[in-house]
C-alpha cells in the first residue's frame, strides 16, 4: 500500500474512533514527519465543549508537542476531510509542507457540517458581518506592539 494512503487510512480510523466515542463529528487527522506519525487528532468538540477542538487543530497541537516546535516544517498533514476555514488558518500558521484530505467540504455539508457561511463572511467588510466586530483600545494596544518591535530577546515566527 502507498504510504500516503496508509496515513490517510489512519486519519479515517481516527475519525471513526472519535465518532464512536461521541467526542464530536466524524473527522480525524494525522501529522507525519520523515515517514512517521508524530501527531494524531480527532474531533473533540462535544466531548470537551471546545469549538476549536477540530481534528486538525488537535493533531497539530499533538505534533508540535512531540516535535518540541511551534512549526511543522518537513511535515505532511493527512485529514479525513477538507479542512474548514479555522483549521486552514491553523495549518498555515503551522507551516507543513503538504496537506492531503479525503472527503470534500461539500461531502461535509451534505451531512450537516456546512462551513459556507464562514467562507462567505470572511469575504465581507467587517461592518457587514453577522457578528459585530469593532475596534476598541487601539492606542493602548499599539504600545505593546511597539514594545514587541524593539524587544531584543523575542522568538520570531
Amino acid at each position: 500500500m502507498d504510504n500516503r494512503l496508509h496515513f490517510m487510512i489512519e486519519a479515517i480510523k481516527l475519525s471513526e474512533h472519535g465518532m464512536n466515542n461521541n467526542d464530536g463529528g466524524p473527522f480525524g487527522c494525522v501529522v507525519v514527519k520523515d515517514g512517521k506519525i508524530v501527531g494524531k487528532g480527532w474531533n473533540r468538540v462535544t466531548g470537551t465543549n471546545d469549538p476549536t477542538a477540530h481534528a486538525e487543530v488537535v493533531a497539530i497541537r499533538d505534533a508540535c508537542k512531540t516535535l518540541g516546535s511551534f512549526q511543522l516544517d518537513g511535515c505532511e498533514i493527512y485529514t479525513s476531510c477538507e479542512p474548514c476555514p479555522m483549521c486552514m488558518g491553523a495549518i498555515y500558521w503551522a507551516r507543513p509542507d503538504r496537506v492531503f484530505y479525503a472527503n470534500t467540504r461539500q461531502d461535509a455539508a451534505n451531512i450537516g457540517f456546512d462551513d459556507s457561511m464562514i467562507y462567505e463572511e470572511l469575504t465581507l467588510p467587517l461592518h457587514q458581518r453577522k457578528i459585530t466586530i469593532e475596534s476598541l483600545g487601539r492606542e493602548d494596544a499599539l504600545k505593546i506592539f511597539k514594545d514587541w518591535e524593539s524587544k531584543q530577546d523575542k522568538t520570531e515566527y
